[in-house]
């Protein structure tokens, strides 16, 4: 039996998005507050999913030394450090999540059988990296209130009842919505970017939080005047509204999640093109 296995980790590190063949104003264009000359700092949590078939103890690894080799190859040097300095591999490539991420599997890929490596960098936030050189994801959320009913617009009242049950109810209802948004592309190996996340965030706000922001889908939005605002048909929506964007941006849209509350969401890929996330079979197969 194949199984794919996570261990958690965490460190506490600062660093700063600095070039110094650029000058002060072209470091503050590019990188913003991030330029700060004293850096800034996050609570890292870094997830390193390893995959292999079970031995006759009913473990893929021994979850001892998962834990001995990543402290001793990456939390013991990384935690309460400054990562401009700490790793020869951020002299070259500036350590965003991104391309930290990275560096982690590089560190790891030797001891442990790594099918991904995923670190946020705050909740709101996270790389994953699945080894394929440059290439990674980046995950970004934000939020935002709408309220909607549920109802076909030439359906009674019975029927729509019938269908959606409370969520038809005449005044409708609302929700606190969550949404990740999730681009993929190559790093830049000098900034290590794969996209300018201040544009991405921007973007987001101004063409999805913003418009949909403390609106009644059904009648503030065009687009739902006649198409029932469930999730699935909101969450394809917003993926139509940003592919042409990113893709603007110089990465591919991968994903939207919105999540409706606790107990309800809804996922999408972004790009006809994107490749379809890789199945737990598939991550075993790739070791």
């Amino acid at each position: 039996m194949d199984c794919i296995i996570n261990r958690r980790a965490q460190f506490s590190a600062g660093h700063r998005y600095w070039l110094p063949e650029l000058s002060e104003a072209e470091n503050r264009r590019q990188f913003g507050a991030c330029a700060n000359v004293h850096g800034h700092g996050h609570n890292y949590v870094l997830y390193v999913s390893m995959a292999g078939e079970l031995d006759e103890y009913g473990m893929v690894l021994n979850l001892s030394n998962i834990k001995h080799d990543i402290k001793r190859e990456v939390t013991s040097q990384l935690d309460f450090s400054f990562l401009n300095e700490v790793w020869p591999e951020f002299k070259e490539t500036l350590p965003t999540t991104e391309n930290v991420a990275r560096v982690i599997w590089q560190r790891l890929e030797n001891y442990l059988p790594l099918v991904k490596i995923q670190l946020s960098e705050h909740p709101d936030l996270w790389a994953d990296y699945f080894g394929n050189g440059w290439e990674a994801h980046l995950t970004t959320c934000t939020h935002f209130s709408a309220a909607h009913r549920l109802a076909i617009p030439d359906a009674s009242d019975d029927e729509n009842d019938a269908i959606y049950g409370k969520c038809a109810y005449p005044h409708g209802h609302g929700h606190n919505y969550n949404l990740e948004v999730t681009v993929t592309g190559e790093m830049d190996q000098r900034t290590g970017m794969l996209v300018d996340l201040g544009a991405l965030n921007q973007l987001i706000e101004d063409l999805v939080a913003e418009p949909f922001d403390h609106t009644f889908l059904n009648y503030d939005i065009p687009h739902f005047e006649k198409l029932v605002p469930t999730t699935e048909n909101f969450v394809l929506h917003i993926r139509d509204i940003l592919t042409q964007p990113i893709r603007e941006l110089g990465a591919s849209l991968y994903k939207v999640k919105l999540i409706e509350s606790p107990g309800n969401s809804c996922e999408v890929l972004g790009e006809a093109d994107a490749e379809t996330p890789p199945s737990e079979a598939e991550l075993v197969g790739a070791v």
